[in-house]
């Protein structure tokens, strides 16, 4: 493999080009690979799926049950508290553009005692800048996709597809102060020909400034419209249209790298809804 990619490298380079005249090569950049681990603590309450900014693990866990068990439960979902753990190994291919997938667990507490900690999901997505500032007046651009798909694979699995489009707008050139406003639309569908789970949206707009010593805070304040949930006609979860926020505290590297961060999160549905999300990045690779 290394002797073909030599052989592209010196057709890709012209003859006489290959070197500068001080002998200096340019050392290719080896992306940042790293486990994106995520600790969430939840609280749902009754009658609702857990909603929010992000959420692929909790949604898919709480989306499977409303399917699988939604006809046991003659008054509907009841209040939960879970405890969840994303693990996406993630890919910087570029400044622009990241690739990541992994799985997802999770434990419930839905009144009777915690459950098992189990495998609940699997996602796989990507995060591109469309278009970057770089000091100019039009804002960076970045969409965000996320499939994921609840497991085990049988009757009531879910499939979600959840994708956000941001515009960041900074208002310094080193982009440690600026503006930010978005779209979330999410889309689930079940296995299950007696069970729907109608779209999701929330419309957002925040800020966000970073300090000389690499700490970062992000906030978020929207709007959540969600469509509801049916099974077997019945209403599982009624549709709403609330109000949502999310506080971010990063603590960064000089090269812009998270190197920990806490998110906290309030979602009235209507009834509030609160998360609490720890992430520390396990890096292979960081540039």
């Amino acid at each position: 493999m290394r002797a073909a990619a030599a052989g592209l490298l010196c057709l890709a380079v012209p003859a006489g080009g290959a070197f500068a005249a001080d002998d200096e090569e340019e050392k290719p950049t080896v992306p940042n690979i790293y486990l994106d681990l995520r600790t969430i603590y939840a609280t749902i309450p009754a009658g609702t799926l857990a909603l929010g900014f992000g959420n692929t693990s909790l949604s898919a866990a709480f989306q499977a049950l409303a399917a699988q068990r939604g006809t046991s439960l003659r008054n509907g979902l009841p209040a939960a508290k879970s405890i969840a753990i994303d693990l996406p190994l993630t890919v910087d291919v570029s400044d622009r553009v990241s690739l990541y997938g992994g799985v997802s667990g999770a434990t419930t507490d839905i009144g009777g005692g915690w459950s098992s900690f189990d495998i609940t999901s699997w996602n796989i997505g990507v995060q591109a800048d469309l278009y970057q500032q770089n000091g100019g007046k039009i804002p960076t651009i970045t969409l965000q996709s996320t499939l994921t798909q609840s497991v085990p694979n049988e009757q009531g699995m879910t499939n979600s597809f959840n994708n956000i489009v941001e515009f960041d707008y900074a208002v310094d050139k080193d982009e440690t102060r600026g503006w930010l406003a978005g779209l979330q639309y999410t889309t689930v569908t079940i296995a299950s020909p007696f069970a729907t789970i109608r779209p999701n949206t929330i419309l957002y707009a925040g800020g966000y400034y970073q300090w000389p010593s690499n700490w970062k805070f992000t906030g978020r304040l929207g709007m959540q419209s969600f469509g509801g949930a049916l099974l077997a006609g019945r209403t599982l979860a009624e549709s709403f249209p609330q109000p949502v926020l999310r506080l971010d505290l990063d603590r960064m590297d000089d090269n812009d790298n998270r190197l920990f961060g806490i998110t906290a999160q309030i979602a009235w549905m209507p009834k509030p809804s609160y998360q609490v999300t720890l992430r520390t990045p396990l890096y292979a690779v960081r540039n």
